[in-house]
């Protein structure tokens, strides 16, 4: 990655931190200075020099920039260590006071759907699929069946998920779409029963103008997560899409807990 490529996504992520531009352009020249006056910072940071003066005293006042009161005044950054604490802090803490908002807001109550059929739901982007990959997981309370096709699905994220999984006592079973991807899993989950797939009619050739399943995921033999994405887009173009849907009423849950519970363990049907 090239420097100045590796600054400016440096400058976005401490913006989606809640920095404005000019404060993080101006703490990123910091970090690069082991002190700076604002002439110099302005210099790095192609900050103007009188905005240099507005972006320390808010950087100082966050807990990111010391000054030295002399003549010229000096600046220094924090150490990364403190600064990335204080950044992590501040996000924890916007995150619990939205989350407090949140749940005192008036809502609707729950509609009592149980006489109908559910519904599917879609899903968007792959930090929404990861986490809702990741919760479906956590709340798993009696088995996992996984089928992993794409092998960046296989993060350490998902092995403490699976771990913590069969600590409760849950059932794990894992399929690998290729034979790399079995050799990972059965090297990071040595307790889990890992399957190769027989799904190749279901997955179909990987090509570029055809979508390709990443994951399949049935927890409790009740709730399904299925994601697809374009196995041959560029890595900024790629976009992967899910489908989720919950409950046996559901005629999908119902033909994709058939198709991949064959074999399984003697897991009891739930109750309709």
């Amino acid at each position: 990655m090239a420097a100045e490529q590796r600054k400016a996504e440096t400058v976005s992520l401490l913006q989606d931190l809640g920095l404005k531009e000019y404060e993080a352009r101006s703490f990123l020249a910091l970090t690069q200075l082991s002190r700076g006056t604002a002439k110099e910072i302005s210099e790095i940071s192609e900050v103007p020099r009188t905005r240099v003066y507005d972006a320390v005293r808010v950087l100082e006042s966050k807990g990111l920039v010391e000054v030295q009161h002399s003549s010229p005044q000096q600046f220094r950054a924090v150490s990364i260590e403190e600064a990335t604490a204080v950044l992590r802090q501040q996000y924890d803490t916007r995150i619990d006071t939205l989350q407090s908002q949140l749940e005192a807001l008036d809502y609707q109550p729950e509609v009592d759907d149980s006489g109908r059929m559910q519904e599917v739901w879609a899903l968007s982007g792959h930090d929404g699929i990861e986490s809702r990959t990741h919760t479906l997981l956590e709340d798993a309370e009696s088995e996992i069946v996984l089928l992993v096709v794409e092998e960046e699905i296989l993060t350490e994220a998902l092995y403490e998920r699976l771990h913590d999984a069969v600590d409760r006592g849950v059932d794990v079973i894992i399929g690998g779409g290729t034979d790399a991807i079995i050799a990972k899993l059965g090297t990071e989950l040595p307790s889990v029963k890992v399957f190769e797939t027989e799904l190749d009619w279901l997955l179909g050739p990987a090509s570029d103008d055809e979508i390709a399943i990443s994951r399949l995921l049935l927890v409790d033999r009740t709730t399904l997560l299925v994601s697809s994405f374009y196995p041959d887009a560029d890595p900024d173009e790629s976009h992967e899409q899910a489908v989720f849907a919950n409950g046996l009423e559901n005629g999908i849950v119902v033909l994709l807990r058939r198709i991949i519970s064959s074999g399984l363990l003697p897991v009891a049907n739930p109750v309709r």
